[in-house]
C-alpha cells in the first residue's frame, strides 16, 4: 500500500481491547460499503469509478481540456461545495497555491460562483479584462443560486466579447445528463457538455467530469490520477482490521469521537494543501453531521497555525480534539539553507539543510509536543503530491469517510440540512413559492 497509516501516537488513547471491539463493527461497516445494503446505497458509484469510467467521455474531458488551453488565457470554474473543492485542491496539491501567478503553458484558472460576494464576483470579473477566457459552469441543476448568478455575469461576459458560434464554443456544461435548467440551456445554445454522474454525490465527484476537466486544463495528467485511484481501490478490501488501514482509521477515529473527541483537525505541513484540507473538511462534514452526530472538521497548516491556534491545541485541544496529518515523505521541491559569513541571524547551524528536512523537523517536534499535551495525533504519509498519489489519497479518504458514517449509523451520502438555509433564503429574496415564508422570516429578523 502507498498509504502508511500511523495510530502509533494514539495508542496511549486508543487501548487494544477498545480497538478489538471496534473491529467488527468496522468490518461490518466496509461489508455495508460493498454490499449496497446501507442507506444512500444509489450513491456509491465512485466506489467503482476509478476502473468503470465513461471512456469516451474522458478522451472528450481532454479534447475539450486541450481546446481550452490553446484558445484561453483564463478558464472561469464555476460552482459551489463537490463542484470547485475536489478541483482546486488536486490543482493546487499537484502544482502550486500560487498556479496563477506561476503558469505558462496552461490558462489561469479563477473560481468563483461559491459565494454571494459581489466584492469577489467584481474581482474575476476584473482578472479577465484583456484576456480570452472560457466557462466552465458545473452545476447537476442549474439553478443553485450561488453559480446560477455568477454564470449570469459571465454568459453576459462571453457573449459581448465574441460572436455568438463562438461564444458558444467557449462554455462548457457539466450537469445532469437528461434533464434540469442547464442541460436544456446547453442544448438550446449549444455548449459543450459532460455528465454529473446520477450515482455520485457533489463531494464524491472530483474523479468525475465534475473536476477532471479543470484538472486537466491545469496540465495535470488525469490518466495518472485514475490510476492511482484504482489502485487504492485495489488495496483497502482486506475485511482485516489489521491489514487494511481505512477501516482502522474509521474504527480509530469513532472510538476517539465516542471518548468524547468531537473534533478532527486535518493538518498538513505544505500551503499547497489548504485547499484539500477544505475539500475534506466537505466530504467529512456532509457525510458524518447529522441526526446528532459525527466529528467537527476543522483544518490548519503548519507551522503557519501553529503562530495562531497552536496555543489552543497545546493546552486546550486535549479536552475535545485529535488531529490527523497529512505528510509526504519527499517534497515536489527543495531549496538548500546557505551559510551566511556573519550570521547575523544564528541559523548557521543550519546550513547546508534542505528545507524540507527544517519542516519535517518542525513536525516532529509539533507531534510530540501535542501528543504530550494530551490531543492524539493520527498520520497519513504518501511518498509526493503528484498526481497518481493525490489520486490515490482522493480514494482513500473517500472510502474512510463512507466506513466512518456507517460505524456511526448515518447515511454517509445525503445532506438535508443543506436544504435548510436555502429555503430562507428563497423566502427572503421574494422566490415565487415561497410567499408565505416571507412574513413570518421578516418578523423573526425584527424587519
Amino acid at each position: 500500500m502507498l498509504i502508511n497509516f500511523n495510530s502509533k501516537y494514539a495508542e496511549s488513547f486508543v487501548s487494544d481491547d477498545e480497538l478489538n471491539a471496534m473491529a467488527p463493527v468496522a468490518v461490518k461497516a466496509l461489508e455495508t460499503l460493498t454490499d449496497g445494503t446501507g442507506e444512500g446505497s444509489d450513491h456509491r458509484g465512485w466506489i467503482d469509478l476509478p476502473v468503470d469510467y465513461d471512456k469516451k467521455e474522458f478522451d472528450e474531458i481532454k479534447k475539450s481540456a486541450e481546446y481550452i488551453k490553446q484558445n484561453a488565457d483564463v478558464l472561469i470554474v464555476i460552482g459551489i461545495g463537490g463542484s470547485y473543492l475536489g478541483a482546486r485542491a488536486v490543482i493546487e496539491a499537484c502544482k502550486s497555491s500560487n498556479y496563477n501567478l506561476l503558469t505558462k503553458d496552461t490558462p489561469q484558472i479563477y473560481f468563483i460562483g461559491n459565494s454571494i460576494s459581489p466584492a469577489a464576483l467584481n474581482d474575476v470579473l476584473a482578472l479577465c479584462e484583456g484576456k480570452d477566457i472560457a466557462v466552465n459552469v458545473i452545476s447537476k441543476s442549474g439553478t443553485t443560486t450561488e453559480p446560477a448568478i455568477a454564470f449570469r455575469f459571465f454568459r453576459e461576459l462571453i457573449y459581448s466579447r465574441y460572436p455568438k458560434e463562438e461564444a458558444a464554443k467557449r462554455v462548457f456544461c457539466t450537469t445532469d445528463k437528461h434533464k434540469g435548467t442547464l442541460k436544456a440551456l446547453a442544448e438550446k445554445e449549444g455548449y459543450k457538455t459532460f455528465v454529473v454522474p446520477d450515482d455520485i454525490g457533489g463531494r464524491y465527484s472530483v474523479l468525475t467530469a465534475v473536476g477532471l476537466l479543470p484538472i486537466a486544463v491545469a496540465g495535470i495528467d488525469i490518466d495518472k490520477l485514475m490510476k492511482g485511484a484504482a489502485d487504492a481501490r485495489t488495496a483497502f478490501n482486506e475485511k482485516d482490521i489489521n491489514k487494511n488501514d481505512v477501516i482502522k482509521y474509521a474504527a480509530i477515529r469513532n472510538i476517539l469521537y465516542n471518548k468524547g473527541k468531537k473534533v478532527e483537525c486535518f493538518i498538513s505541513y505544505e500551503p499547497s494543501m489548504a485547499m484539500f484540507n477544505e475539500w475534506l473538511k466537505q466530504l467529512f462534514g456532509e457525510s458524518e453531521g447529522k441526526d446528532g452526530k459525527g466529528l467537527f472538521p476543522t483544518s490548519c497548516v503548519f507551522s503557519t497555525d501553529l503562530h495562531s491556534l497552536g496555543q489552543f491545541i497545546q493546552e486546550s485541544g486535549s479536552t475535545i480534539m485529535f488531529e490527523t496529518a497529512l505528510t509526504f515523505r519527499s517534497s515536489l521541491s527543495d531549496i538548500t539553507i546557505k551559510e551566511d559569513a556573519d550570521n547575523a541571524d544564528g541559523l548557521n547551524f543550519l546550513a547546508g539543510k534542505q528545507m524540507s528536512w527544517v519542516n519535517d523537523t518542525a513536525r516532529k517536534g509539533t507531534l510530540l509536543a501535542h501528543t504530550e499535551g494530551g490531543v492524539p495525533n493520527l498520520i497519513v504519509e504518501a511518498e509526493r503530491a503528484d498526481e497518481y498519489n493525490i489520486g490515490y489519497i482522493i480514494y482513500f479518504f473517500e472510502k474512510v469517510c463512507a466506513v466512518s458514517g456507517y460505524i456511526l449509523d448515518v447515511n454517509p451520502f445525503n445532506q438535508p440540512g443543506v436544504e435548510s438555509y436555502k429555503k430562507n433564503m428563497f423566502a427572503l429574496l421574494g422566490k415565487p413559492g415561497y410567499e408565505g415564508e416571507k412574513e413570518r422570516l421578516e418578523n423573526l429578523l425584527g424587519l
